[in-house]
C-alpha cells in the first residue's frame, strides 16, 4: 500500500506519527528514543508519503489516538485501515485484536484459538510483530500464557507495552494493583 502523507503529533507518551492513503490509515508510529527519530522512521517505511497537513478524517483519528493514550476508553476498532499487502492470516489476527477493549487484554493462544487455530500462538506473536498500526491494531492487549508481557516491537519494548496497559487501567495479573484496591475500599467516614 503506498502512503499519500504522514503527520507527526504530539501525545503524552511521545512524539506518535500517522501514515495514510485515501484508504485509510496505513501506519502508526509510536514515539522512538530520540527527538527526530518518529520522523526519520514514518520516512523510511512510506518513503513515498509526503509530510502534510492531515485531512479532517485523519485528524479526527489523530484526536482519538490522543485521548486513548491519555487513558481515554475509545477501542478505535472502527478506524478504516488500508489492508493491502498484509497476508490474511495478519488481518484475522489484526481483526480479532482490534475486538479487545481498552483495560482487557488476551493472550497470544487466546488469539489463536479464537482464529479456529489453537496451535498458531508463536504465528500470532509474530503477526503482532509486524503490526503495522500499534495502538489502533492494539497489539499490547496480547500478552503471554503466563501473564508476561511477551514481547513488543515498539521503541522502549515491553516497557512500553506495560507503560500502555497502565494507561489503560489493564490487569495482567489476578494480583489486585493499586487501581484496584482504589476503587474497591470506600472512603473513610466523615470524608
Amino acid at each position: 500500500m503506498t502512503a499519500q502523507g504522514f503527520s507527526l503529533f504530539d501525545t503524552i507518551i511521545g512524539r506518535c506519527g500517522v501514515a495514510w492513503s485515501d484508504l485509510g490509515l496505513v501506519g502508526v508510529q509510536l514515539p522512538e528514543a530520540s527527538p527526530g527519530a518518529a520522523w526519520a522512521r514514518l520516512r523510511k517505511r512510506f518513503p513515498e508519503a509526503a509530510e502534510a497537513d492531515p485531512p479532517a478524517e485523519i485528524e479526527l483519528i489523530i484526536g482519538r489516538i490522543r485521548d486513548l493514550l491519555s487513558g481515554g476508553r475509545d477501542d478505535l476498532s472502527d478506524v478504516p485501515l488500508a489492508l493491502e499487502g498484509q497476508p490474511a492470516f495478519n488481518q484475522r489476527v489484526y481483526e480479532i485484536a482490534r475486538a479487545i477493549r481498552p483495560g482487557q487484554t488476551s493472550t497470544y493462544g487466546e488469539v489463536a484459538r479464537a482464529m479456529g487455530e489453537p496451535g498458531a500462538a508463536r504465528a500470532v506473536g509474530k503477526a503482532l510483530g509486524e503490526n503495522p498500526w500499534p495502538i489502533v491494531v492494539p497489539c499490547h492487549r496480547v500478552l503471554a500464557a503466563s501473564g508476561g508481557m511477551g514481547g513488543f516491537s515498539a521503541n522502549g519494548g515491553t516497557n512500553t507495552k506495560a507503560r500502555l496497559l497502565t494507561i489503560e487501567r489493564a490487569r495482567t495479573s489476578e494480583t489486585p494493583t493499586l487501581f484496584d484496591l482504589e476503587f474497591s475500599v470506600a472512603p473513610p467516614r466523615g470524608v
